[in-house]
């Protein structure tokens, strides 16, 4: 071990160099805080050159068109991009482009995203939409192909396997569990990077957009969901515990009757099973869904294909489900599980569809708090601005 001790050790994986982190074990350092992501890191592939035609059935807004060009001049030119966009504005769609451009030069291309449920489904998005590369997805249970792909999208956790690999790589849902505030996994993301990198986040922290703005790198906004209609503005209901059930029975048997599929958000495991156990009785057709439950997607699969009329769920369903003509219903909004940036990121779940735009968002509460105040607060303000640009 020659004369390095553990105060100047620092873990070459997530770069943790405080002693607590660092161990010795058969006279060799370790470190507790990612010690559970040991495994075999990718090979060095070679790739060459590939053309990546782009299969949509539809145009992008002139404003989507206005952003793609934008980050894909960036990328040519070495400057990270910071992409602030609201829920449901076409954030994939605007990196399409860059995605082409460097598939189209070789290089090797990621986009991680921090949950596994949303990988799936964007991967399939991907392999539709670039039927001619190959498009492969990397998570925990599902990593035996980690490298043959002209594009590989991955959990955050899995970014630990890439060492300087990426030429691009894109991180969508940077404000999203686990990954926010998380030391190791963002660690994991620039150990990954060999060249340059686009973030996406429909509520970014105004400590990023400045350390952005610091470094010189470019943020761009898109304020404007591609049908051009605003954002749903959350109605907020405050009464007790006996009134906010009856509210939610009466509001999930309205929308069933009009034929409108519901969410239900509840903030714990315990609540989901308890509230769904509860309403099972008095609306019927429904389902829940949470991190834990057996049979997750079938459910959720059963629930877009409008086989389940209304679904309970926990902050699993937060991101990356969209069903045409949802209403979302927050129960217990106060929670301090919700904050601001999960609140938006739920309300952004109605109306993302362009035959159906619109919808009810109903926070339901036994008191309001800043988190919801500041949430409404921040719709209304991308309202404005869209109206602004209109």
């Amino acid at each position: 071990m020659g004369n390095i001790s553990i105060k100047q050790y620092t873990c070459p994986i997530c770069g943790a160099s405080k002693d607590k982190y660092i161990g010795i074990r058969n006279n060799h350092y370790y470190c507790r805080r990612c010690i559970s992501f040991r495994g075999e890191e990718s090979v060095e592939q070679v790739t060459y050159p590939k053309s990546a035609p782009i299969y949509i059935d539809y145009e992008l807004s002139e404003d989507q068109k206005k952003l793609s060009s934008q980050i894909l001049e960036n990328y040519k030119n070495g400057i990270n991009t910071l992409v602030h966009a609201v829920c449901g504005s076409g954030k994939t769609e605007i990196v399409l482009e860059v995605i082409k451009y460097a598939i189209k030069c070789g290089e090797k291309v990621g986009f991680a995203i921090p949950r596994r449920d949303v990988v799936i489904e964007i991967c399939e998005r991907f392999t539709s939409i670039f039927k001619r590369n190959s498009v492969i997805s990397v998570y925990g249970g599902h990593n035996e192909n980690t490298v043959n792909g002209d594009l590989i999208v991955l959990t955050t956790h899995q970014l630990y396997r890439y060492y300087h690999y990426f030429d691009l790589l894109i991180m969508d849902e940077i404000d999203a569990f686990p990954f926010k505030n998380n030391e190791v996994l963002d660690a994991f993301f620039h150990r990954a990077i060999k060249g340059h990198y686009v973030l996406m986040s429909a509520t970014p922290s105004i400590e990023l957009l400045e350390l952005f703005k610091e470094k010189g790198f470019d943020v761009v906004e898109l304020f404007s969901r591609f049908h051009k209609h605003p954002l749903p503005v959350p109605k907020l209901v405050v009464a007790n515990n006996i009134i906010l059930f009856y509210k939610l029975i009466s509001l999930t048997n309205r929308y069933i009757k009009e034929k409108k599929q519901v969410m239900v958000f509840s903030p714990t495991i315990e609540s989901c099973e308890e509230t769904y156990l509860k309403m099972k009785y008095l609306c019927h057709g429904g389902d829940y869904v949470h991190s834990k439950r057996e049979g997750r997607p079938t459910i959720i699969d059963n629930f877009r294909k409008g086989k389940i009329t209304y679904i309970v769920t926990t902050a699993v369903l937060e991101r990356g489900v969209t069903v045409k003509n949802v209403q979302v219903i927050i129960y217990h909004a106060e929670n301090s599980i919700y904050d601001h940036h999960a609140l938006i990121q739920i309300s952004g779940r109605v109306g993302r569809k362009k035959d159906a735009p619109e919808g009810e968002v109903i926070f339901l509460a036994t008191k309001s708090n800043d988190e919801i105040t500041k949430s409404i607060s921040e719709i209304k303000r991308a309202n404005a601005s869209l109206q602004n640009m209109l």
